[in-house]
């Protein structure tokens, strides 16, 4: 059986002109940052998920567990087992809410702020070697790009 297209197929590889080619090429982009994150994270002993809560606790101040797991996209069981690793580690804290005791607040700790601290400094070498094959101004400009294709009514208010 011959199948036949009139879009070029996917091969994920540079030069791909498939409909995927985007999509493919943002992935594989992903995982190589992703790997670098984890890298910084890991003698931390933290994973991604830790981070991007602690982002997100860091950012916002106190948050009820329900509107934190909302903001970053994690549901409820993925969320509650997060902020226990959290809390068993010392970065974060659950507290009761004033008038509604079916509620917790979590917040991050002194301890936590310090090692997302030290987190951004585990990073700032493995960003230098991410961006390395980049010329002068171009991670500017994948970053403008990036955000605009990302978040494309944020430059629309």
């Amino acid at each position: 059986m011959t199948m036949s297209s009139s879009s070029p197929r996917a091969t994920d590889r540079p030069g791909d002109a498939s409909p995927f080619a985007l999509g493919l090429l943002l992935r594989r982009a992903h995982d190589h940052a992703a790997g670098a994150l984890v890298e910084a994270l890991r003698p931390l002993g933290l994973e991604l998920r830790h981070f991007a809560v602690l982002i997100e606790l860091h950012r916002a101040g106190a948050t009820s567990q329900r509107d934190l797991g909302a903001a970053i996209g994690m549901d409820k069981a993925m969320i509650v087992r997060v902020v226990d690793d959290l809390e068993k580690a010392g970065l974060a804290v659950r507290k009761p809410v004033p008038g509604d005791r079916r509620v917790r607040e979590v917040e991050i700790t002194d301890r936590g702020v310090e090692v997302f601290d030290a987190a951004h400094d585990n990073g700032a070498p493995l960003f230098d070697r991410l961006v390395a094959p980049l010329e002068p101004g171009e991670y500017d400009q994948l970053m403008d790009l990036l955000t605009r294709f990302t978040y494309p009514s944020a430059g629309t208010a």
